[in-house]
């Protein structure tokens, strides 16, 4: 059975990032709190983490150890959206991203979980 259009989604997304963590890693290096150490290495490994998992999401047979992995990944990254706001200019359209950003970990988690429940099939 395949997956739900919002496990899918969210799939693709963790794919679509980690490729771009790969090719792109100054995109998201700022993101990086400077206390965990060097950005470019956090950077290139939560991308590998981001294919694996949409990888293991998109096979039936891993699929819930995919949803876990999702979700941990989710909670991982709120360190760097709380960081954003250390960062990131005080002017109305950044900040108001960076505000988005955030609470927008709570339904992707909540997708995660489910994929990980057996919702996601």
């Amino acid at each position: 059975m395949g997956l739900t259009r919002a496990a899918a989604g969210l799939a693709a997304a963790l794919g679509g990032s980690g490729v771009l963590h790969l090719v792109r890693p100054r995109t998201f290096e700022w993101l990086v709190p400077p206390e965990l150490g060097d950005a470019r290495r956090w950077v290139h490994a939560s991308g590998v983490a981001e294919i694996a998992t949409a990888g293991l999401m998109a096979v039936p047979a891993t699929r819930r150890a995919g949803g876990w992995a999702a979700a941990a990944l989710l909670a991982a990254f709120v360190p760097a959206h709380l960081h954003t706001f250390r960062v990131v200019p005080r002017r109305p359209l950044p900040m108001t991203i960076a505000a988005v950003r955030l609470p927008l970990q709570v339904p992707l988690i909540r997708i995660a979980l489910g994929v990980a429940r057996g919702g996601g099939r």
